[in-house]
């Protein structure tokens, strides 16, 4: 269960191998009252059982406090739906949650919450797979305002060249979303929302200075004048790094250099509502880097350039009172060129998409029916046999409630150009017990069609590949009591004609089969001041045909959080602990297990001013999410931001 060879596909173009409900309490940080400081001190090694686990946060559940409003959320059902009904497990990020949050990357930032754990080639900038309960990194759907983006080569989504102050919100459903979404959706979708224009003028600016030579700063404004809605935000960073591998990366991989990275990215985006129930809207982003990343011994600085970028444009109308309707096309690019030697070799792919979605409210609940063609093109100096192809879909789904009972039903077809069809569907029913306690259970399909490197890179590509399909099982419970939220998730997902790269020369086949199962623990309250965030993971995922654990995946994970504000301050900490993992398929090299706790500290100067300290990884852990290659270690970074009330 690893991604393409990284010895046949160029360092920068393949991220690093996987060798490796409710809204989610950990993510109701940031609510103008605050939180941080840390739990516990707590070591790698952490509670086996999901029993001892609740013991073990209900030890610390303070009691109940008043009632906190809830926000709605649109990725797990692809309408706007009331976070407390929903049927999945989904994780929710707001801007303030992202500025407090001690992430210095967008995989760092998701990495640090429950579900979610990271794999990546060094420090910023260098490629990062990011997995959802322990699926692949291929199987995670990436969308930016609602479309996708990454690699059509690599088959996984770019989450190295995204940079956070273009982010406004932050949306994770964890389980399959094939039925919703289509392909790559075996693991789960990350949908990333850029700031939009509201009433008014809102302009904001921040700078930050911090280790490893960082320097980076952001400024843009957002507004809106009547029935115009627009927004602009440009953002710019440079850190000369440190050495992305280390010795153990092998003599043809090791340099000690700093491995350094500079990003430049821009957003802006327009809402024009011309006619009573009518809004047009367009909005582009684009982001280029240029990373400098180990390939051996020598004077030959070896670098990559990355772009990634998107431009959408949509009409909406409200036909009727009890129906919605939405046109949208888009476009979205992902490119890459590497200088690791000469001649240069480059990676550019395209996406090209349209949808068609209605939504229409009945008694049974809300309605939703759509089409959709997704157009895939390589560009690349490789000699790729196959460089085109397409797929047209068609979706429709149910979600309501009634009483004590709520329910989602979806079913998506997907005819392929290269493999044919595949339908795939989903169905989760609730009910609520007692007020503050609801039950719910799904089951969903899903399926990975392979990319571009695994059927057709020259020399190494299977043209005969099947795409992987997954079914998974889960069954959940949330309890809620005031400002209290406790969540507990069980998950089965099983995977077949899994690729494995064990054929002739390393080449992908359809071999394996795995499955994935695992318990997800959440707890969070507010106590005036104070506020409380803890999650923990439990995950056992196997290869199905040879019994040992798939590779880079920690079978306990946790995550905590404990934040205070107070009188123009405010105090937090973040806690991340990972049992050890394994590099390789075989289970021969082992990756030891690893906690860090980041701090920060935030002061208002002014109404409109404030200066944010944070320190990542205080006692300086030296730690490995992939054989070779080293992560951060103590870091210290300083932020001014502006940004009126």
């Amino acid at each position: 269960m690893e991604e393409d060879p990284p010895a046949r596909i160029p360092a920068n173009e393949v991220a690093v191998p996987v060798s490796g409900t409710a809204v989610t309490p950990m993510h109701r940080r940031g609510n103008g009252e605050g939180p941080i400081l840390v739990l516990s001190s707590m070591k790698s090694r952490l509670p086996r059982g999901p029993l001892a686990a609740l013991l073990l946060l209900a030890a610390a559940c303070p009691a109940p406090a008043q009632t906190q409003l809830r926000e709605v959320v649109v990725t797990a059902t692809r309408t706007e739906s009331r976070a407390s009904a929903l049927l999945s497990d989904t994780v929710v990020m707001e801007r303030e949650q992202i500025e407090q949050g001690t992430g210095r990357s967008l995989a760092e930032l998701l990495a640090r919450h429950a579900g979610v754990q990271m794999a990546a080639n060094g420090g910023l900038g260098k490629n990062s797979s990011v997995f959802i309960r322990g699926t692949e990194a291929r199987h995670v759907l990436l969308l930016i305002d609602g479309v996708r983006v990454g690699s059509a080569t690599s088959g996984q989504a770019s989450f190295d060249n995204i940079a956070l102050e273009g982010i406004e919100r932050i949306e994770v459903l964890k389980g399959p979303a094939s039925a919703l979404y289509g392909s790559d959706a075996i693991g789960g979708v990350i949908q990333i929302f850029t700031r939009r224009g509201k009433e008014g003028l809102l302009p904001y600016a921040s700078a930050t200075a911090g280790s490893a030579g960082r320097r980076a700063a952001a400024a843009g404004l957002s507004g809106g004048l009547g029935p115009v809605g627009y927004s602009l935000g440009l953002q710019s960073l440079r850190e000369k790094g440190f050495s992305a591998t280390n010795p153990a990366a092998g003599r043809f991989s090791f340099n000690p250099d700093a491995d350094g990275f500079a990003q430049d990215s821009l957003n802006a985006s327009l809402d024009w509502r011309f006619a009573a129930g009518w809004k047009a809207d367009a909005r582009v982003a684009y982001s280029k880097g240029r990373n400098h990343y180990d390939s051996g011994p020598g004077e030959f600085d070896t670098q990559a350039d990355v772009a990634t970028g998107l431009g959408a444009i949509g009409v909406e109308a409200q036909l009727r009172p009890d129906w919605k309707s939405r046109l949208s096309l888009a476009s979205s690019t992902d490119r890459s060129t590497n200088f690791t030697g000469w001649p240069a070799t480059r990676y550019d792919t395209r996406q090209d998409q349209w949808s068609w979605t209605h939504e229409v409210a009945t008694r049974a609940g809300k309605v939703l029916a759509g089409m959709e063609r997704l157009a895939q093109e390589v560009d690349s100096t490789s000699a790729y046999a196959v460089t085109r192809r397409s797929t047209g879909s068609v979706f429709a789904g149910l979600s309501g409630e009634a009483g004590p009972h709520s329910w989602q039903l979806n079913v998506r077809h997907d005819d392929d150009s290269q493999f044919g069809g595949a339908t795939t569907g989903l169905a989760a029913y609730g009910y609520r017990v007692k007020p503050a306690l609801r039950l719910h259970g799904s089951y969903g399909t899903a399926f990975k069609a392979p990319s571009f490197n695994s059927l057709y890179f020259p020399g190494f590509g299977n043209p005969d590949l099947r795409p992987e399909r997954a079914r998974n099982a889960e069954l959940g419970l949330r309890y809620e009591l005031g400002s209290d939220e406790l969540t507990l998730v069980r998950f089965d997902n099983r995977v077949r004609d899994l690729i494995a790269f064990v054929g002739p020369n390393f080449q992908p086949v359809n071999v394996d089969r795995a499955r994935i199962r695992g318990w997800t623990l959440g707890y969070g309250a507010q106590r005036g001041a104070w506020g409380m965030q803890a999650a923990l993971d439990l995950l056992d995922a196997r290869n199905v045909r040879t019994g040992a654990r798939l590779p880079r995946r920690a079978e306990r994970q946790l995550t905590a959080s404990l934040d205070y504000a107070q009188a123009g301050w405010k105090f937090g900490s973040t806690l991340l602990a990972a049992s050890d993992r394994f590099d390789n398929a075989a289970n021969t090299v082992r990756l030891g297990g690893f906690a860090t706790l980041d701090l920060y500290a935030q002061r208002a100067l002014s109404r409109d001013w404030s200066v944010q300290a944070r320190l990542n990884n205080l006692a300086d852990r030296q730690y490995q999410t992939a054989q070779g290659y080293n992560q951060p270690g103590r870091a210290a970074y300083v932020t001014v931001r502006y940004r009126p009330q």
